[in-house]
């Protein structure tokens, strides 16, 4: 293959062979400069800095442009589950929700937990075949952490639409490497602590669909007074919620939104496109150097995270060499993102033997 050098420049220089962002990212440079000067900011001006809505707000349009979707459609919160618990909540008593067999925890959990929510599970290559009159919502992630097999994105949307169904899409996995099109999804959520390089705790939501109109928003079950359409007017008492997305925000962990800003401008400036072509591209090289060793990796090329069977044993010896990859279900999983190289592929092979 075509050699590949990192992207971003001088913006990384980790002293890993680093393979674990389906697990975290890497901050660059910039990012972790400007959250060092936030910190010195806080001894004089305190934790919320000398203005606490800047950075969440210039993040929350960094995010929008990066997925291409109005600012006014996104919310920003603290996590994943926080987001799955308000669609849950979202929905009518004995709602039916399908979700695929092994998705991630934070998506489907709030979702099975609620009171009310019939919850049913499908295979994920058979998800759009099993929405049905009847069901209410389908949540799925658009890659599964598991083993970085790519959801039918096109399929699920329409057979939810046929049936009348809404769809809660996560894009944690997907976000900032895979192209696609959020503003197609009812709901759309994104832990930005991963392909998104963010500090953790950052965490967008999009609404898609026909939601945006008086009548068609939600609950804005978290009512906080940072969600109020005049923030200076809602400190105390009932408040009116905005008018846009931001009537679902959370009060958002400032640091995390100084970091987000800076990740999300390199994103944008390396373009998602780029940044799918370079890591499928390593992701690739590493898969037709396992087969030539005899071991059969999933899933089928086209996703920046290898799961392969049989050699989840490796992790330890891997990690004494400095090289940080993950096990999950029995699986050992390497992903390739931005800051890696073919010479980081070359080397895990090397090491796997």
């Amino acid at each position: 293959m075509h050699r590949r050098e990192p992207l971003g420049g001088a913006e990384f220089a980790p002293e890993t062979t680093y393979l674990n962002s389906a697990s975290s990212g890497l901050l660059p440079r910039r990012s972790a400069d400007a959250l060092r000067a936030a910190l010195t900011e806080s001894a004089s001006y305190g934790t919320m800095g000398r203005d606490y809505f800047a950075a969440a707000t210039a993040s929350r349009a960094a995010f929008a442009r990066l997925l291409d979707v109005p600012a006014e459609r996104v919310a920003i919160g603290s996590s994943v589950a926080v987001q799955s618990a308000f669609v849950a909540a979202s929905l009518p008593a004995g709602a039916e929700v399908l979700v695929p067999e092994g998705d991630f925890s934070s998506l489907v959990n709030p979702l099975a937990v609620h009171p009310g929510i019939k919850l049913r599970t499908a295979p994920l290559e058979a998800l759009a075949d099993e929405v049905r009159p009847g069901t209410a919502l389908v949540a799925f992630s658009a890659v599964q952490s598991l083993d970085g097999r790519i959801a039918d994105l096109t399929a699920v949307r329409e057979a939810a639409r046929a049936h009348g169904a809404r769809t809660y899409l996560d894009i944690t996995q997907a976000a900032g490497w895979l192209p696609l099109r959020a503003a197609d999804f009812d709901f759309v959520a994104a832990g930005a602590f991963k392909w998104l390089l963010c500090p953790r705790g950052a965490t967008f939501m999009v609404f898609g669909g026909d939601q945006g109109r008086e009548t068609e928003w939600p609950a804005a079950l978290h009512g906080s007074w940072v969600a109020g359409e005049d923030i200076a007017e809602s400190n105390y008492g009932p408040i009116e919620p905005a008018a846009t997305a931001r009537r679902f925000d959370e009060p958002h962990a400032h640091y995390s939104y100084i970091g987000a800003e800076q990740s999300l401008g390199l994103l944008a400036e390396l373009g998602v496109e780029t940044v799918h072509a370079h890591n499928t591209a390593l992701a690739d090289h590493y898969r037709a150097g396992l087969a030539e060793r005899g071991l059969t990796p999933r899933p089928a090329p086209g996703s920046a995270i290898v799961s392969t069977p049989g050699i989840a044993d490796a992790e330890q010896r891997l990690a004494a060499a400095g090289v940080h990859v993950a096990v999950r279900g029995g699986l050992l999983r390497a992903a390739f993102h931005l800051y890696n190289s073919t010479d980081d592929v070359d080397r895990l092979l090397s090491l796997l033997g």
